[in-house]
């Protein structure tokens, strides 16, 4: 009986752990949803360009204001890095493969881990029909290798991961949108430090999107929504991306 006793309470524990745990993720995603709404409908007040205070027309100045490339649109050239901090230069016009790019704010950010999450599941097809997979976060190259080295051990890293920390793809591609200083106080507030995370005080994040740019560097495809609940399925992706 004092042995049955025992592993009663720490299945009690156990129990009492698992509903702690998901109490705070909901709390995470409830504040979190809170602000990104915030973005979504910021006043005239917040700020473009960089943070020099230099207006950058291919930064929105909310995230409702984002007015992406769209389809037919010959895809932009730039640069961001890898994990380990070396160069990463996408040339449309110079590519031997297709490439499905999905821009995402960061690991910080609970509602873009469950989509990423899910897209998961796609990326092995993706990479059998022939394309190349590039997931752009915001995040500093040190945190992304973080988390690359998490998905290698569970052998699922089949696709690149990029840091575009000072929006360079993000520009180019016109998802990139300023957070109002208010916003970036209140993420602070809830432990989301975009200047660490980032590694400088611009505070431009992505509207979560997606593009599909063909063998000709043409955008085939684009999905976008200001509102960070609306994501693309992995079965709508694959629909997107077919067999070549």
């Amino acid at each position: 009986m004092k042995g049955d006793s025992g592993v009663s309470r720490r299945a009690s524990a156990r129990a009492t752990a698992r509903a702690a745990l998901t109490l705070g993720i909901a709390l995470v995603m409830t504040f979190v949803g809170a602000a990104h709404a915030r973005d979504a409908t910021a006043g005239p007040s917040a700020l473009t360009g960089n943070s020099a205070g230099v207006t950058d027309a291919r930064v929105a100045v909310e995230a409702g204001k984002v007015q992406p490339l769209t389809k037919g649109t010959t895809a932009p050239a730039f640069v961001a890095q890898r994990p380990d901090g070396s160069r990463y230069v996408f040339k449309a016009g110079q590519r031997a493969a297709p490439a499905v790019l999905l821009f995402y704010r960061g690991g910080w950010c609970p509602f873009c881990n469950v989509h990423l999450g899910q897209l998961k599941a796609a990326q092995a097809t993706l990479r059998q029909r022939g394309y190349e997979v590039l997931f752009l976060s915001s995040d500093r190259p040190a945190i992304l290798r973080s988390s690359l080295r998490d998905d290698i051990e569970n052998e699922v890293a089949d696709y690149t991961l990029l840091s575009d920390t000072d929006a360079n793809a993000a520009r180019a591609f016109r998802v990139a949108f300023r957070m109002d200083p208010a916003t970036v106080a209140q993420y602070k507030g809830y432990g989301i430090d975009l200047k660490a995370t980032q590694g400088n005080t611009g505070h431009v994040l992505p509207v979560p999107a997606v593009f599909v740019v063909d063998r000709a560097g043409k955008i085939a495809f684009v999905h976008f929504n200001p509102d960070y609940k609306v994501r693309l399925s992995a079965e709508e992706l694959l629909k997107a991306a077919p067999p070549l």
